[in-house]
């Protein structure tokens, strides 16, 4: 009950500035050693491998530093999902949060405006956000929102370069959504393991970002 409280009670943040300094405080330079779940198949709309590769031609860039591209925009990762879904989705949130990068999510149920439009919540929590983990289940398959935040998604990023992140839990691989079909999916089996591959997912589409960022200042 402690942890539930304090992640709905999380202030969120009043300014990039105070972002970038807050995370360049507290981020740590560890993430030369982090890795990413590889997919070992070469159809699309198949899991992702048990394996993980090393990113260490990308992981010397600093996610967290003051230049980073990284606060351009509000959060790192938005989680789309559907009501039944919120105990699973609070322990991702707290496991993200929680990393040594403080990655920001969004979290609807937190972040949402009081008396905001649903459709424009959804809408800004998209396009605010760097990647987009879809919590695939029985229930984001029924819900008409799930389905609609996903097509925003897809319209924000249509060539699949790493933001949508596809998670399927007890969900059969022909009920797989057909809008996803050419993106790679996590399924989960193990909490913890898929935990640390969508972990691993944000992480790497990050430090491309920041890598592409300083190719061009060059």
């Amino acid at each position: 009950v402690g942890w539930f409280r304090r992640l709905l009670h999380k202030p969120k943040p009043s300014s990039v500035e105070s972002l970038k300094s807050s995370h360049s405080a507290s981020s740590s330079t560890s993430s030369s050693s982090s890795s990413s779940a590889k997919s070992s198949s070469s159809s699309p709309g198949t899991s992702l491998a048990t394996s993980s590769i090393s990113l260490s031609p990308v992981s010397a860039v600093d996610i967290s530093a003051s230049h980073s591209p990284r606060w351009d925009k509000s959060y790192d990762v938005c989680i789309c999902h559907s009501e039944g879904d919120v105990e699973l989705v609070l322990e991702l949130v707290s496991y993200l949060e929680g990393q040594p990068e403080s990655f920001r999510c969004f979290l609807q149920l937190r972040d949402a405006v009081a008396g905001g439009a649903v459709v424009t919540e959804l809408c800004d929590a998209v396009q605010n956000s760097h990647c987009w983990v879809m919590l695939i289940t029985p229930g984001f398959l029924q819900d008409p929102w799930c389905r609609y935040q996903m097509h925003q998604a897809l319209a924000e990023a249509p060539m699949a370069n790493g933001r949508t992140i596809p998670v399927l839990k007890d969900v059969d691989r022909k009920d797989y959504p057909r809008e996803l079909r050419n993106i790679y999916y996590i399924y989960m089996a193990l909490k913890e393991k898929s935990f640390r591959q969508i972990r691993d997912t944000v992480m790497r589409y990050l430090q491309e970002l920041c890598q592409s960022s300083t190719k061009s200042m060059e």
